[in-house]
């Protein structure tokens, strides 16, 4: 009795993952289907919006504050943090950006690149 029972949900399990595994697949497809390319780069520091880009041209951006300071790059129609001088550099490795609401973050230093339409 116990190796049916065992196998019964073996079988359940396989059908649980099999189900999880297509409706990632689906959110994964309505995600990269539904992705808009931005018009915009908005640089907001302590929630305040500093200045708005275009990506139609490239550009270099220096933010500085007391908090510290990142070198902003718009070439190509991507965004890119390319220095920094906060300790974890997280959004220094960030990837690139392009695509309404996307975000780089540095929060040492309160600040946030967000790509607008």
């Amino acid at each position: 009795m116990k190796q049916e029972e065992s196998a019964i949900i073996k079988k359940s399990d396989i059908v649980l993952l099999v189900a999880i595994l297509v409706i990632a697949l689906i959110t994964f497809v309505y995600i990269m289907l539904t992705k808009k390319p931005g018009a915009k780069v908005q640089i907001s520091i302590d929630g305040k919006v500093e200045k708005t880009i275009s990506l139609d041209e490239d550009y270099e951006y220096q933010v500085t504050t007391d908090m510290g300071n990142n070198r902003i790059v718009i070439k190509d129609g991507v965004v890119d943090v390319t220095a920094a001088d906060c300790p974890d550099k997280v959004c220094e490795n960030h990837v690139t950006i392009k695509n309404v609401g996307e975000t780089i973050i540095c929060l040492p230093h309160k600040l946030v690149v967000e790509i607008v339409e």
